[in-house]
């Protein structure tokens, strides 16, 4: 029975000639996957630095309203991730799934020049937009792990998400020049994001491949995955362990809407500078996303991710606290981009080893839906309680429930057979 295999780490592309993959930083398929990544979020952040000014300054949304859409922008659509991730597993056409994913992202950017000011055509189009990443996602990650050595994974996701942020800091930039060109036209950022994203996908499917040199061959003859061997991965306790950890690092997280947001009010900063917050914060993630997952490799990956989620609280604590002014500002992205660093590609990097070859698209889609799911709550509640209690009441609500998470999740973590915590061995 494959279950056998979910309860130690199990065997991923062979590691001959392991001195000189040593020497050689990561796949030529993972610096492709992370150039689609890059393009990707050039493309992203452009929307995502305009949109809360678009919704609360220029739609005048009241925080509940804006937090419920934040949530669609990440939850809303987070089931079919396992559907995703199941369909490129049993089908065994991973690159295909996440094709998809980058497609229906980029179409999603003219969807908002269609939406108008229609707060629900806007939801609508921004779910479309959450389901492409959805989709997209748990594929891409499974054709990570599935083409670097388990020794290795913390550096190929670090360099990944290292690639990838030099996208998220280059999108808002882009949209500032553009607002800065034509004045206050959401629309110019639109098109030229959804340009963007269809440059990405012709790289996808010109340079990523979907069987990794040294991959084992599947023939057509071998038994593909079934919906009853998928639902089997809850029958692991270190995956379930893994799944309910990962949901509640979900609620601890209130979004980039808010803190831009927060700060944005708390330093009364000029509208036009606003998507330049975004920058600061994946400029750290830039600088910190390849070293932390090199760490994650030496030190353990457990120890870093809990790191980021301290990072995080800090954040939250810097927000309401006496600092003001450049100080407050810097610090603040620093620690938001070093939480990033340290938990997006190193949770996943932590999970690779737990789940089986077979279905690693499915576990990681799993992991991504509760961590989703648990964020589409976080900001609705966070929504509510900034219209209750204020914003300053609220984010020290974030920062206890972000310190209580992360002790729970330690605990269910550090199980007595270290499943998760370990290195994997050499």
């Amino acid at each position: 029975m494959y279950l056998s295999t979910v309860s130690r780490p199990v065997t991923d592309p062979p590691t001959h000639g392991r001195t000189g993959r040593r020497l050689a930083l990561v796949s030529g398929n993972v610096v492709a996957l992370g150039t689609v990544s890059l393009i990707t979020d050039v493309s992203a952040e452009m929307v995502a630095a305009v949109l809360p000014l678009y919704l609360v300054l220029g739609l005048q949304l009241s925080p509940v309203a804006f937090g419920v859409l934040d949530g669609v922008h990440t939850g809303a659509t987070a089931l079919l991730r396992v559907v995703g991730g199941f369909v490129a597993d049993r089908f065994r056409r991973r690159k295909l799934v996440a094709g998809v994913g980058y497609a229906l992202s980029a179409v999603a950017k003219l969807g908002l020049l269609l939406a108008g000011r229609s707060v629900p055509m806007i939801g609508a189009v921004i779910a479309v937009d959450r389901l492409g990443k959805g989709v997209r996602s748990a594929p891409r990650d499974a054709l990570i792990t599935l083409s670097t050595p388990p020794e290795s994974l913390g550096r190929a996701f670090g360099v990944h998400r290292a690639m990838d942020s030099v996208g998220a800091f280059l999108g808002p930039l882009a949209a500032f020049a553009v607002l800065l060109a034509v004045g206050q036209s959401y629309d110019a950022v639109f098109v030229i994001s959804f340009c963007v994203a269809a440059l990405a996908l012709v790289v996808l499917v010109l340079f990523v491949r979907e069987r990794p040199p040294g991959a084992p061959v599947v023939g057509p003859d071998d038994p593909k995955v079934s919906v009853h061997e998928a639902f089997g991965l809850l029958r692991s306790r270190a995956v379930r362990r893994l799944l309910l950890a990962a949901t509640l690092l979900g609620l601890a997280t209130i979004g980039d809407g808010f803190v831009y947001l927060l700060l944005q009010r708390r330093e009364d900063l000029g509208l036009r500078w606003f998507p330049l917050l975004a920058v600061g914060t994946s400029l750290a993630y830039l600088v910190l996303a390849a070293p932390l997952g090199v760490l994650a490799d030496r030190i353990g990956r457990l120890p870093v991710v809990v790191g980021g989620y301290v990072a995080l609280g800090a954040t939250y604590l810097l927000l309401t606290g006496p600092v003001h002014g450049w100080p407050l500002l810097a610090v603040t992205l620093t620690l938001y981009g070093a939480f990033y660093a340290a938990t997006d590609g190193v949770l996943i990097a932590l999970a690779g080893p737990v789940l089986p070859p077979r279905l690693r698209t499915t576990g990681i889609a799993l992991v991504q839906t509760g961590q989703a799911l648990a964020y589409l709550v976080s900001s609705v509640l966070f929504g509510l309680a900034w219209q209750a209690w204020g914003p300053e009441h609220a984010v020290r609500a974030a920062a206890a429930v972000a310190a209580g998470v992360l002790v729970v999740t330690v605990l269910l973590l550090v199980s007595p057979s270290r499943l998760v915590t370990r290195k994997v061995p050499r």
